[in-house]
């Protein structure tokens, strides 16, 4: 025969305290101030942890001409947010060129394609949502051989002329650049010398003679590669 338990009995309410726990207002009440402390709870954590941040920076990339940079960057935010490119301040359009990619959990890359020294800049990522804004800037760097882009022109002079050989050159790092007479060096003098400026050099001949006619050569060179070109002048 089993043993009877007790009843356990319920505390009374603490004195001028009336409210009935089964009344269903009490309950209601309960329900709506439970709802509110979990909306204050996930409304804190939303502060917290959804603002944009950067949880990886940019790095400078190097970019060779004629192939493809990447520029990777770790953020965090929630909700999802907005992300936009620059480069120098405008924006970059999703496509062909410029590729947006997104990586779970929490990487966006930016995809430069066919490279060439108009796409060296600053480029900036723009991350926001309803909780604010982040941003993060890299560069890309280009580096192209030393290219002639237009040779020099052959030239028939009469003495006394001034002579001018313009050539247009590029490559990032700056190249090195020459002119050879007949496979000589040329020396500089206040009659013949030449000049470098961005993406042209030109060989100067003031007073030209007889013995300056003869094959010019212009070299250009950096740690890429090199190119080079040539003209005749003819003088009587």
């Amino acid at each position: 025969m089993s043993k009877t338990v007790p009843a356990k009995k319920v505390a009374a309410p603490p004195p001028g305290c009336n409210i009935d726990i089964n009344d269903p207002m009490v309950q209601d009440a309960a329900i709506k101030i439970q709802a509110s402390f979990r909306g204050h709870r996930e409304r804190r954590v939303l502060r917290e942890k959804g603002p944009p941040r950067i949880l990886k920076d940019l790095k400078d990339v190097v970019l060779i001409e004629g192939s493809a940079a990447r520029l990777d960057c770790r953020v965090s935010a929630f909700p999802d947010p907005l992300i936009r490119w620059f480069k120098d301040g405008r924006e970059l359009k999703d496509g062909p060129k410029y590729r947006y990619t997104f990586e779970d959990p929490d990487v966006v890359a930016l995809v430069v394609r066919d490279g060439t020294l108009s796409d060296l800049g600053k480029y900036t990522i723009s991350i926001t949502n309803t909780f604010g804004e982040a941003y993060d800037s890299a560069k890309i760097i280009i580096e192209v051989p030393g290219k002639i882009e237009k040779g020099p022109d052959n030239v028939k002079a009469k003495v006394g002329q001034t002579v001018k050989l313009v050539v247009q050159i590029s490559g990032e790092p700056e190249p090195d650049v020459g002119w050879c007479k007949d496979g000589v060096d040329i020396d500089e003098n206040d009659r013949v010398f030449y000049d470098i400026d961005v993406d042209t050099t030109t060989l100067t001949i003031k007073n030209i003679t007889k013995a300056d006619a003869g094959k010019y050569e212009v070299y250009v060179e950096n740690s890429l590669g090199m190119d080079q070109s040539f003209a005749r002048i003819d003088v009587n």
